[in-house]
């Protein structure tokens, strides 16, 4: 052992502990013997209260809820703990005790009648809250998330919530779910294109921008509504990939991978948060008392409410931890999932639970003062009706603008040989691709729920080149083949068309529908017969231009061996085609980066920047290493990749200090970033830590700082980057947060393949 493993040591920047939660106070069993089984007693870690935890409390709010909750009934406050989905079931369980909220449900008319009957036709008069995923758009829609990601700017992501949320509330809706944060491996797992990838710090940053967007300083202003993390927690780690699936984690990586996006979120002011499918470690998330009360309501200091996802709690009897109903409603509350969504087992059960002693009085309480919180946070007491006339039904020419920025924004080059991009106006241009005239494919998953949004088709790409072209008669049209079909008969008309142009332009990838929830796939090719439309095209000889359009990350190595070049351009929304147009021809120099890997093959995964080294890492020179016999070790595009129509040069790290204190020190990173190209660019700033020596093994690299920088030909530009403890430090299986001394590396370039290095001491 080297003296600097000898001297290494550890402090707690935080004291944790443990503590003996009870398991479900419920067993397996139905009928009266339920009831009487033994609470299994677990000893798990508990973190210490974190000082960034939700901000202060309004105390004018707490004492009009604490007012409210006296006057109320048992059936009252079960009554708010009832999420439904229909017009019928709000407009019945009105009409005997009231519900907490409708979601899904869109259209002022139709919210007001449901309100005034909550207002003006119940005992208390307690407004609804109007829930709908609006997940990259209300009418308006954006690109994906993880296109947004892509973007390496958290503004891409304000932009959309603040346009989202305006529209939204404007039209009714009050309460969004989202932003989803669940950091994945698993480019299988089709919900992977509703979050930010895979990387915990790239997660936070953008979570953090769409809270910000939706609920600005104040949500209960009228263009601002209340957003909701999910789904909490862990949903990534999803096992192959299958939704609603099992995931198995350790203490220390629950901390340091899964949770850094709902802890910056809550920091945040983040209203809400919705339970997840899975299990952690055993233990259905919906009933998870150490992920929810432990961690999130006591460390992390939530005082929002957390919702069930749709009938999550009801799956706890499919999970096999709850008996019947009964278990199931038990079970949650006790966890501390404050609203049921669907199912009406806590409104069912409630006052049955309450008089056996399986729940108490305090949980019943503080649930629906959660709730409350909330309400009366949204101005929902004061403004319970929104004014119809201002109801969002079209997207507006602003709106327009912002999703055509934030789409090109969030496009990602991944090849350009022969420099083939960007396009001159001259050229003649043949459009190929099952994807060239889509229309709300290029929306992606989630779209499309606001009023108005169904009838507001995405501009196709075909149109978009053609608005963009020097001349539209320069620019011809092949379909080629559909995107999932087998059928060729479209490729000699493909070929003929590629080759009487100059250069080809192939749009291909997903429907909207192969990807979100539900839509794992297990073969993440290009879909149907695209890649043989492509081998058919370049037989032509002319270069060709692959534009992907997907929710997901696609095994590409045909494509990237065969395509002159490649854009990725995720599902960019309504201003599609005009975005993709405004890359092409160099309108706009694309500048984002890869927020998760493209594996070689399916075979590879999972497969990520942000891994554990082995005792034995890669080397192609010795076989008894981790690797494949059949394939290149490596992704065929990491983490943080992206090219340029210019070029750039980012200069050796320069520290502003040899040592950082363990006790709450800090120190600045320091480079100079030049567009040695010939026209202006972006390039973004990446800077990674490795610690090579704790007491847990580290990551090989760990994004803790980027910047998006926009550069005209030969201009310079210095970056600075401040780290802290909280960069260099990690959870251990305790659930203790470590700041241990010794080497600490920092890397700085523009993927997470930088070599360029700097190292610093934590004494």
């Amino acid at each position: 052992m080297t003296d600097h493993q000898l001297s290494r040591r550890s402090a707690l920047a935080g004291l944790g502990g443990t503590a003996v939660i009870g398991a479900l106070s419920t067993s397996l069993l139905t009928g009266p013997e339920a009831s009487a089984a033994t609470p299994v007693q677990t000893t798990v870690p508990v973190p210490a209260t974190d000082p960034a935890g939700s901000p202060p409390l309004n105390k004018k709010v707490e004492q009009r809820v604490g007012a409210l909750l006296k006057r109320m009934t048992l059936a009252e406050k079960l009554g708010q703990l009832q999420l439904v989905n229909t017009p019928d079931l709000a407009r019945k369980a009105l009409a005997t005790t009231p519900c907490g909220g409708v979601f899904s449900v869109i259209g002022a008319a139709q919210l007001n009648a449901l309100q005034k009957q909550a207002v003006q036709h119940t005992r208390l008069g307690i407004p609804l809250i109007f829930g709908l995923d609006v997940i990259h758009g209300y009418t308006t829609n954006f690109p994906i998330p993880l296109g947004q990601a892509s973007s390496f700017d958290p503004a891409v992501a304000e932009t959309d919530a603040i346009v989202s949320a305006a529209e939204a509330r404007r039209s009714g809706i009050n309460w969004t779910y989202s932003p989803m944060m669940d950091v994945t491996h698993e480019p299988r797992w089709g919900r992977i294109a509703e979050g930010d990838g895979e990387d915990p710090y790239l997660a936070s940053q953008m979570a953090v921008a769409k809270v910000r967007g939706y609920q600005g300083s104040d949500y209960s202003a009228p263009d601002k509504v209340a957003a909701c993390a999910k789904h909490y927690v862990a949903y990534g780690g999803t096992e192959g990939g299958r939704d609603y699936n099992t995931v198995d984690v350790s203490i220390q990586e629950l901390h340091n991978h899964y949770l850094p996006p709902f802890k910056a979120s809550v920091a945040a002011g983040v209203a809400t948060l919705m339970a997840s499918f899975n299990t952690v470690a055993g233990v259905p998330a919906h009933a998870n008392s150490y992920t929810l009360r432990n961690v999130l309501k006591d460390a992390f200091d939530f005082n929002g409410f957390v919702v069930s996802d749709y009938t999550g709690i009801q799956e706890l009897i499919m999970h096999g931890v709850a008996g019947d109903g009964a278990d199931a409603a038990a079970a949650g509350i006790t966890a501390g999932v404050d609203m049921e969504m669907v199912s009406t087992n806590y409104v069912d059960f409630g006052k049955e639970l309450l008089a056996r002693g399986r729940i108490s009085q305090s949980e019943i309480d503080d649930a629906v003062r959660r709730i409350l919180r909330v309400k009366y946070s949204l101005g929902l007491f004061e403004h319970p009706y929104v004014d119809e006339a201002g109801e969002v039904t079209a997207v507006s020419a602003a709106a327009r603008a912002k999703a055509r920025s934030t789409g090109s924004r969030s496009m990602v080059l991944l090849k350009n040989d022969q420099a083939v991009l960007p396009l001159q106006k001259t050229a003649k241009v043949a459009v190929i691709g099952p994807l060239a005239v889509a229309t709300y494919d290029l929306n992606g998953t989630w779209s499309g729920l606001g009023t108005g949004a169904g009838t507001t088709p995405p501009v196709t790409v075909l149109d978009g080149i053609r608005a963009a072209a020097g001349s539209p008669a320069s620019v011809t049209y092949a379909r080629g083949c559909d995107i999932e079909s087998a059928d060729t008969s479209g490729f000699a008309a493909a070929t003929a068309a590629a080759a009487a142009a100059d250069v080809v332009v192939l749009a291909l990838g997903e429907s909207a529908a192969m990807s979100g929830e539900a839509s794992a796939r297990s073969n993440i090719d290009l879909p149907g017969v695209q890649q043989q439309l492509l081998a058919s095209v370049v037989v032509a000889g002319k270069p060709v231009v692959v534009v992907l359009f997907n929710g997901r990350p696609l095994t590409l190595q045909s494509t990237h061996d065969t395509a002159t070049a490649i854009l990725e351009a995720w599902a960019p929304g309504v201003e599609a085609g005009n975005a993709v147009a405004d890359v092409l021809f160099g309108k706009v120099n694309p500048g984002g980066k890869l927020p998760v890997s493209f594996p070689r093959a399916v075979g590879q995964i999972p497969i990520y920047y942000n891994h554990q080294n082995t005792g034995r890492p890669a080397d192609p020179n010795n076989k008894y290493t981790s690797k494949y016999l059949d394939l290149a070790t490596g992704p065929l595009y990491g983490f943080g990749f992206g090219l340029s129509y210019t070029s750039f040069t980012i200069s050796a790290p320069k520290l502003s200090s040899p040592r950082m204190n363990r006790h709450g020190g800090h120190l600045t990173v320091s480079v100079d970033v030049v567009n040695t190209g010939a026209v202006a660019g972006d390039e973004v700033v990446q800077l990674y830590v490795h610690d090579p020596v704790a007491s847990i093994a580290q990551p090989v690299r760990r994004l803790r700082g980027f910047r998006r920088v926009g550069l005209q030909a030969g201009q310079s530009k210095r970056v600075t980057f401040t780290l802290t403890t909280d960069d260099v430090g990690f959870y251990d299986n305790r659930a203790r947060f470590l700041v241990e001394t010794g080497l600490v590396e920092v890397y700085v370039g523009n993927s997470s393949a930088a070599d360029q290095k700097v190292t610093f001491t934590v004494v």
